[in-house]
């Protein structure tokens, strides 16, 4: 990696690890811990009340992303799902009680507080069919052909190496595994400076992919049925979406878009 590249993970790092510190820690509301501060196009609010009253408050708290996962992947009983920048484990969690005592949730976070904080989360939940691991979505640490569905919740567009993560994606997923994600995506009249005056890199703007990158990039790492919808704006030419694709079977045609 170029220094550069370097210093934007550390520079993502640091502000995961302060979200994690600054629930662990306990800035505390009325009923629970605050809410790490972001505007309403993230965090917590993007999820319905019920799912939310399910979970120990403080994954709820430590929400960041762009949208709700969990309501587009389409889990079924017994399938093992993979959460990308897991986080304080709000998507592991809600994905292990869709998925019931037959399946499996994993979480990858790079950041050691949010693995403590998603832990501790997993505990109070009774959670028992999760594991967290660390590492980096461009180097996942599982076996090949390993889960059934691919999860991420606004944390692609972080990735200073989009193409490694969606290689990755497609080798740890099994013949006919999916993703449904939720991410960040530009208009495709927006260039990457900008994009860069909208909003940084860590805030989730500036790295982000247009529409025909994203399609272009999941076609090239060998994905399938891929579709991108935008569901609400998060700035200027800047929008949430639902990103869905598939792993074909070995001799399916590449890259086939969906409609």
């Amino acid at each position: 990696m170029t220094e550069q590249t370097d210093d934007l993970r550390e520079t993502v790092r640091r502000r995961y690890a302060a979200a994690a510190v600054q629930v662990t820690a306990g800035g505390t509301a009325c009923c629970g811990p605050a809410a790490i501060e972001v505007d309403e196009n993230f965090g917590g609010t993007l999820y319905a009340a019920d799912e939310r009253d399910q979970l120990p408050a403080e994954a709820v708290a430590a929400s960041l992303g762009c949208g709700n996962p969990t309501a587009v992947a389409d889990l079924r009983e017994g399938e093992r799902v993979l959460d990308l920048g897991s986080g304080g484990g709000i998507d592991v969690l809600l994905s292990a009680r869709r998925v019931g005592p037959t399946g499996k949730a994993y979480g990858l976070d790079m950041t050691e507080e949010m693995l403590a904080l998603a832990l501790a989360n997993q505990k109070k939940a009774g959670a028992t069919n999760v594991e967290f691991l660390k590492g980096t979505i461009e180097a996942i640490p599982l076996p090949a052909n390993t889960v059934d569905v691919i999860i991420s919740n606004c944390v692609i567009n972080l990735s200073t190496d989009k193409p490694a993560v969606f290689a990755e994606m497609l080798r740890v997923l099994a013949p006919c595994g999916r993703i449904g994600i939720s991410d960040v995506v530009a208009d495709d009249t927006l260039t990457p400076a900008g994009r860069a005056e909208r909003g940084d890199y860590v805030g989730c703007i500036a790295g982000a992919l247009s529409f025909a990158e994203y399609r272009e990039g999941l076609a090239a790492a060998g994905f399938t049925g891929i579709e991108i919808s935008p569901t609400h704006s998060v700035a200027d030419g800047m929008h949430s979406a639902i990103v869905r694709a598939v792993k074909p079977v070995a001799g399916e045609d590449a890259g086939r878009e969906g409609n």
